[in-house]
């Protein structure tokens, strides 16, 4: 006769007694384990943008102490315009540097596409949209090309892009011609870099860009969590969100004092035209990288070209397209630049514009060695690279010294992603 302790025993092992459903991690514990989870990732190496934007507070505090006139109004807003060609070059650069890829033609893609810009407005007075559009479809088709000889021929793209590099250059002399000169007198080409919005419309744009990153930021979330994953935690969002906020609205607000030296002659207030410009272009493009399955399919061939062609991802098309936006992006560089100088000459494009722009890139946190960065690293690379070439000036250096200065940082920069790299091998990830 079996005992009513061995039956108790049976029926509890064959019919477990339902558990209790396992409780959401506190606010607290949730944060906890958000930031010992990104001092993992720092400790492995993946620090992004981290030392560029640290730098960028140290150079800023430097400056502004050595030379008073660095923190004014008028020289905040000569840094947006100075960096503009600059930031919108390394955009597009993130894309093929993502792929381990390099592009040495890309500031004289610019130079192509102002060249075009200016003969198409001024020579043959094609309407603004037109030229505008054969201006970045100049960049498109010479990127597909760029693109094509190294996905589909097999030319490494060293020496594709320095081929461009020199040529581009010809092409400019040819469109230019030699000791020419090509002036700009479209008002709405000459606004982008020479004038301002209205207080008013920098506020509007102040709460755009603050409604629409806390917007993203609250769409990311809802979409972790219906894909079973951990969202950020809520005063890490907020923190970052009112980080923001504080940042742009601070820049808008210095943005809006008055800088002119004589107000009876002309005023001169509000956040330059380009500005705006360039906060769509780095939503559009972020949202590409981070938020699209081609943007996936980006990372997955930058980290591991074999791995990402045998799960079915067209590796050549992604290789090729990455260049397409890379000369699209200097397209619009080149556009910039013609508004700031108001013309376009033989030398367009050349001089240390792609050197700023490859170093600015890197210098943000993009790896030269593929599969790590972001498009906001080209952003914060450039104010780095505009901060430096300003404050120098300010301060009475030499075109030299400032060159060595930033190239200092460039190797700077290589060297800690170089480490980075060995430091996550080396922890097997």
């Amino acid at each position: 006769m079996t005992s009513t302790t061995d039956t108790t025993k049976r029926a509890s092992t064959q019919h477990p007694p339902p558990q209790q459903d396992t409780e959401e991690p506190s606010p607290r514990s949730d944060l906890v384990s958000h930031v010992a989870a990104y001092r993992a990732r720092l400790r492995g190496g993946e620090m992004g943008s981290l030392p560029a934007v640290l730098g960028l507070a140290v150079l800023c505090a430097v400056f502004g102490s050595l030379r008073p006139a660095f923190l004014t109004a008028g020289n905040f807003a000569n840094l947006f315009t100075q960096g503009a060609v600059i930031t919108t070059l390394a955009m597009g650069l993130v894309f093929v540097l993502l792929l381990g890829e390099v592009d040495l033609s890309a500031g004289f893609v610019s130079g192509v596409a102002g060249a075009v810009l200016a003969v198409t407005l001024t020579k043959h007075g094609w309407p603004l949209p037109a030229a505008l559009a054969a201006t970045v479809a100049t960049g498109a088709v010479i990127g597909a090309v760029l693109g094509t000889l190294v996905a589909r021929v097999g030319i490494p793209s060293f020496v594709v892009t320095l081929g461009g590099f020199l040529a581009f250059q010809g092409v400019v002399l040819i469109i230019i011609g030699q000791g020419g000169n090509i002036p700009i007198t479209d008002p709405a080409i000459v606004a982008v870099q020479n004038k301002n919005l209205t207080p008013a419309l920098g506020w509007v744009l102040f709460a755009l860009v603050a409604g629409g990153f806390a917007g993203l930021k609250a769409l990311t979330a809802r979409s972790r969590r219906r894909k079973g994953l951990r969202a950020e935690p809520l005063v890490v969002a907020a923190g970052k969100v009112a980080g923001v906020a504080l940042v742009f609205g601070a820049a808008v607000a210095v943005l809006n004092e008055e800088r002119s030296r004589n107000v009876l002659v002309v005023s001169l207030k509000g956040v330059p035209i380009v500005v705006p410009i360039l906060v769509a272009l780095l939503a559009l493009l972020t949202f590409v990288l981070g938020y699209t399955r081609y943007g996936l399919h980006i990372y997955a061939v930058g980290g591991n070209a074999e791995a990402a062609h045998r799960s079915g991802i067209k590796v050549a098309r992604i290789r090729t397209s990455v260049f397409v936006i890379g000369s699209s992006m200097a397209a619009l560089a080149g556009v910039f630049a013609a508004s700031r100088a108001n013309s376009v000459d033989p030398n367009a494009g050349g001089s240390n514009t792609l050197l700023y722009a490859m170093g600015a890139a890197v210098i943000g946190g993009t790896s030269l060695f593929g599969g790590r960065g972001r498009v906001v690293d080209a952003v914060v690379g450039g104010a780095v690279v505009a901060v430096i070439d300003n404050g120098m000036g300010l301060l009475g250096y030499s075109a030299g010294v400032k060159f060595v200065v930033t190239g200092l940082v460039l190797v700077v920069a290589a060297g800690v992603d170089a480490l980075s790299r060995r430091r996550a091998s080396s922890r097997g990830r």
